[in-house]
């Protein structure tokens, strides 16, 4: 049949994408790794096109960077860069706060039945990743958290806020794991105030909200800078 060329590259585009990511999250892939298409598609036995295609993908995320003419690789994110992703995320979380607190966003029904299942379904998420953090698993913790963050943001009826926060909370990721990684032990060490940021919104307690997103920023910030520094 036609369509299943296209499905089958289709298929391979997304499966190469989510396996290279998966690696540069979990920190196997380290910043400054370079690769060529080739490379990749020789690796995982496939052509060439589904091959490019993930990778631009994966560019267009912020997760590798293409360096012209020459492939692709790993980018090498400084501490400065992190602040600034920081500060971002910030901006962004407290428009989204705002205009929970004015009404202006799908999310201010919290007694929509809709509404009270998706934010079950978040708060779901965020014991997932805090139950990760307690145990220490960075790479389960980083999947959890990512969902939550995308579920959350999705309720807020702005998709472009929505996309542009995951954008930056996956380029934190992968700033940050590199020094993550170099923890023997990160149980306790990292932030597990998921639920709580749930709660606090269910009750648009926005301030609160607003002080629970700011601690866990300076938490973050705190640990990368001091492993950075080591």
């Amino acid at each position: 049949m036609p369509g299943n060329g296209t499905v089958t590259r289709s298929t391979l585009r997304q499966q190469i994408a989510d396996a290279l990511r998966d690696e540069v999250l979990a920190g196997r892939l380290r910043p400054g790794r370079a690769f060529t298409v080739k490379e990749i598609a020789d690796q995982y036995g496939v052509s060439a096109t589904p091959v490019r295609e993930a990778l631009v993908d994966l560019s267009a995320q912020g997760i590798l960077e293409a360096d012209q003419h020459r492939g692709f690789r790993v980018p090498e994110y400084s501490l400065a860069d992190y602040r600034d992703m920081i500060e971002a995320r910030s901006l962004v979380t407290d428009g989204m706060f705002q205009a929970l607190a004015a009404g202006h966003t799908t999310f201010a029904d919290t007694e929509d039945p809709r509404t009270v299942a998706a934010l079950a379904a978040v708060r779901r998420r965020g014991e997932e990743a805090e139950r990760a953090a307690a145990a220490g698993d960075l790479t389960v913790l980083i999947g959890y958290d990512l969902r939550f963050w995308r579920e959350l943001s999705g309720l807020f009826g702005n998709p472009y806020l929505a996309d542009f926060l995951h954008r930056l909370r996956v380029q934190s990721w992968v700033c940050a794991v590199q020094h993550l990684r170099r923890l023997p032990d990160v149980r306790v060490r990292l932030w597990s105030g998921h639920t709580d940021l749930v709660d606090a919104l269910t009750r648009r307690e926005t301030e609160k909200a607003r002080t629970i997103v700011a601690a866990a920023n300076a938490h973050s910030l705190a640990l990368v800078e001091r492993l950075a520094s080591e």
